[in-house]
């Protein structure tokens, strides 16, 4: 029996969610996602909440429900609030600055990286050493996350890098003369 699955997703004044077989949509101010649901997971509109149940008993059921469950609900937050993710940049001389519809990133190597930022994203730096990477689908906000988090991943010895807000950097010591 999945615990999260059992919840119903709440929907919120000012979003309208519609079903087309297993194809769901979900509309709000922060824009229109839609996503399919697996074979195995039925939902339905109750009351102003979504109600997720599997479609039979199989141990296939039980586990794509919570899943299923969870998706929809980051698909209604999404169109309602959305989601948003910051990094810091530590290091002298690394910086980013957005310039259209590209983030440009200075992190030391002899090359601007020039990341170009995809449709739904929306990337701030309010200074030159964080960048807010904020959008609708909390799976793409964490994928281009990550992706600018790659260009320089934070090293163990003085920090140096780009890293999630309040992320924990394991710290190693030098060579010992």
């Amino acid at each position: 029996m999945s615990r999260i699955g059992q919840q119903p997703v709440p929907v919120p004044q000012g979003v309208t969610v519609k079903f087309a077989g297993q194809e769901v949509t979900a509309k709000g101010p922060k824009g229109e996602l839609s996503m399919t649901l697996v074979e195995e997971v039925l939902a339905s509109m109750e009351d102003d909440h979504i109600v997720v149940k599997p479609r039979d008993n199989s141990k296939r059921s039980r586990t794509m429900w919570g899943m299923q469950r969870t998706l929809m609900d980051n698909l209604v937050r999404g169109v309602f609030e959305g989601f948003s993710v910051e990094l810091e940049i530590i290091g002298v001389g690394y910086r980013a600055a957005v310039e259209g519809r590209n983030l440009n990133l200075q992190m030391g190597y002899s090359h601007e990286i020039n990341y170009p930022i995809p449709d739904g994203i929306e990337i701030k730096c309010e200074r030159p050493t964080a960048v807010a990477v904020s959008g609708a689908d909390r799976q793409q906000v964490g994928q281009v996350a990550a992706e600018i988090r790659s260009f320089r991943k934070p090293e163990p010895y003085k920090g140096k890098g780009i890293r999630y807000v309040g992320e924990y950097v394991f710290r190693k010591e030098g060579k010992k003369k």
